[in-house]
């Protein structure tokens, strides 16, 4: 009886991860966030302790790094360091008798997998035992966190939520796309760990990296160059044509966890294919899994300006059809991540919402990264703020020239202020609607121009770069927002601004368009020539039939480029007006059975859909739940105007608020629709 045994360590991880905020993400060790204490139990047998006759020394192993910890029987925990605590001496009620011991980490811990060790010390014997592992995360619930976020509703939103929305299309007409996180799944949090010890940092020098691991600054440019696989063994490559047959065609991802999933089984090799929303959204599981709030950011209009002169050049010919010259391009949206995190680095004012673009579109330090840049600094233009702060001030500022070609000679220019960054927006906290934030990023925000060009070879620049106004103007009007299926209905509304009749010659040009790029050739043009009378205004109304833009390889939305250009054929005089817009897909709607959801009880849902199209379509439906690893899958052909109902029957595993969500990928035409659903299940 004279001596202390140790007979059993009870980590109480059940209890730790509640205290934590960690009890809904599932890994093979304990999870705990920094800054915060966390207790253990320690069993004996023989004597009770007696903190004069042995020590309790506590090894935290991280790497190559190791910090012994004595355990103190008084006094508080240090803020600023590793310490340990006794709590109690009283008997541990599960075991005759027990300690409690509660360790403290500093909230400027390193982020990681630690491992835990105890070495119990006396007079005649040392003896050491192995306690096990803990994953280590950032704390937004502790305020000496650099990544505190003082709400809860936000915490909940850009750290817990495991589903949320990304916004594609363009700004005139705007998809709702949704998308699991998946960041609460089995397994998803430990191949996020492996990011970090898969990067060419870690792999340099390891002591130095892990110790960097602290600092979310540093973090958050590690994750934007692993999330892609340009020069490391990132996780996704990226491809922005149509030929995808050795890998997965990046609208049919809907959601994070099958990507990283199939990283981590094929020996972190890249997984094919991402584009930019893939990517963004990857990135926002990784950071949220590490406890950094983080959101997905959609910049309608985004300008990728390559010569970086912050003007973004776009040519036309004199009939209105865009041609492809130039390096530059503007987007017609582009999506990064946002993450909430102090920088001490560039003095004060500059906290809070960072951008981080895993997207690989120039290189930032020898990767393919950007970020983080400081949304504060964007606002400013205070280009000389680490990091990259002028590419992203650029891809929400930038000035578009438009210039009209003939025959290789500019006949002339127009520029448009307004244009890039029309809309820069987020999902709204707790709700699945759209958050305009683009007073975040824009200093001043005129009123949007239409992009009307009058032209005329004789005639010269105004002192703003613009055409002086002539006698004809002309717009373009979308008579309902197109929906794939459906012909597209448009107007051209025509005003002769002088007091004399005029033959003018109409040149319509509609051209498809992916959404990085500059459009491909004309499916749809119009020619034709309009008499119109003094001062009067004339408007003509088209029609684009489906067969014309029929989708040749698999889109979830289709994008096109309308230009019309209109001649007045005695003074010469041309007026260019342009639209870009996206053609949506149908959607699928999702029915429950019962409203009131309850923790492990089998739940119907139902996906009706009615076939737009004129002809039978077939493809296959999958449904899946946030939170539910399994998915149900199903081959479907549907006749003409036929509507489909499809119950699924499943059992949700997490209680709070999920996402059910669905997509249908037709084969012809080559299409993928989408739905979704919220519940919130309740605990049983």
């Amino acid at each position: 009886m004279d001596e202390f045994k140790l007979q059993s360590i009870n980590l109480q991880q059940m209890e730790n991860q509640i205290q934590h905020n960690t009890e809904g993400l599932s890994s093979s060790t304990m999870v705990l966030r920094r800054g915060q204490p966390f207790t253990i139990l320690i069993s004996n047998e023989g004597r009770p302790f007696d903190p004069m006759k042995e020590k309790l020394i506590f090894r935290i192993i991280l790497g190559p790094l190791a910090l012994d910890v004595p355990v103190s029987t008084f006094g508080q925990p240090s803020l600023t360091q590793w310490s340990a605590n006794l709590e109690r001496s009283v008997p541990d009620p599960t075991a005759p008798r027990g300690i409690a011991v509660s360790l403290f980490s500093p909230a400027s811990a390193s982020v990681g997998v630690y491992t835990l060790q105890l070495r119990v010390e006396n007079r005649r014997t040392v003896r050491t035992y192995l306690f096990g592992q803990f994953t280590l995360l950032c704390n937004p619930w502790c305020q000496a966190d650099s990544v505190f976020l003082p709400s809860e509703e936000l915490r909940n939103e850009y750290v817990r939520n495991d589903f949320g929305l990304l916004f594609k299309g363009s700004s005139e007409n705007i998809i709702a796309r949704p998308w699991s996180f998946d960041q609460n799944e089995k397994g998803i949090l430990d191949i996020c760990m492996k990011l970090l010890q898969l990067s060419p940092q870690h792999q340099a020098d390891m002591g130095r990296n892990l110790q960097n691991c602290g600092n979310p600054v540093y973090i958050g440019r590690m994750i934007s160059a692993m999330v892609n696989a340009n020069d490391d063994k990132g996780v996704l490559m990226g491809k922005w044509d149509g030929d995808y047959n050795d890998g997965v065609q990046p609208s049919k991802w809907s959601g994070s966890g099958d990507i990283l999933r199939k990283w981590a089984e094929t020996q972190f090799s890249p997984v094919k294919y991402g584009q930019c929303w893939v990517f963004a959204a990857v990135m926002c599981t990784v950071m949220r899994a590490l406890g950094i709030p983080t959101r997905v950011v959609t910049n309608f209009n985004s300008a990728h300006d390559t010569n970086k002169n912050m003007v973004i050049e776009e040519y036309y010919s004199e009939t209105g059809e865009k041609l492809s010259i130039g390096k530059d391009s503007i987007w017609n949206f582009h999506m990064w991540v946002e993450s909430w995190m102090k920088r001490p680095d560039l003095g004060q004012g500059y906290d809070g919402w960072q951008v981080l673009d895993p997207t690989p579109q120039e290189m930032s330090g020898e990767f393919f990264r950007c970020g983080p840049a400081a949304v504060k600094a964007v606002y400013q233009k205070r280009v000389e703020a680490q990091y990259d702060v002028p590419f992203v001030y650029a891809e929400v500022n930038a000035d578009v020239r438009t210039i009209i070609l003939r025959d290789g000679k500019i006949l002339s220019t127009n520029v448009d202020k307004n244009r890039v960054g029309s809309l820069i927006c987020t999902k709204y906290p707790g709700a699945m609607r759209m958050q305009n934030i683009t007073s975040e990023y824009k200093n001043e925000m005129g009123e949007s121009t239409p992009r009307t060009l009058n032209t005329n070879a004789r005639s010269s620049e105004g002192a703003n770069g613009r055409m002086t106004p002539q006698g004809i103007a002309v717009h373009l009007q979308l008579l309902r927002a197109p929906v794939v299926g459906e012909n597209i209905v448009f107007n051209v509304n025509i005003t002769n601004k002088d007091a004399v009749p005029k033959l003018l010659k109409k040149h319509v040009n509609a051209q498809s368009k992916k959404y990085n790029r500059n459009p491909t050739g004309t499916f749809w043009e119009a020619h034709d020539d309009v008499m119109i009378g003094p001062n009067e205004t004339v408007t003509i109304t088209h029609e684009i039939p489906f067969n014309n833009y029929m989708l040749k390889e698999t889109e979830e939305d289709y994008l096109v480029n309308l230009a019309v250009v209109i001649e007045d054929v005695k003074s010469q005089e041309r007026v260019l007006a342009t639209q870009e817009f996206s053609v949506r897909s149908p959607t699928l709607n999702i029915q429950i059975q019962n409203e009131y959801v309850v923790i492990n009880k089998q739940l119907v849902a139902t996906v009706t859909f009615t076939n737009p199209f004129s002809i039978p379509v077939s493809g296959e439906l999958t449904l899946a739940c946030s939170g539910l690893q399994e998915r149900f899958q199903a081959r479907l052909t549907i006749q003409p105007r036929e509507t489909i109902r499809v119950p699924v029957s499943f059992t949700p595993r997490m209680a709070g608020a999920k996402m059910i969500y669905t997509s249908l990928v037709l084969r012809s035409p080559p299409i993928i629709l989408h739905g979704f659903r919220t519940i919130n299940v309740q605990a049983a």
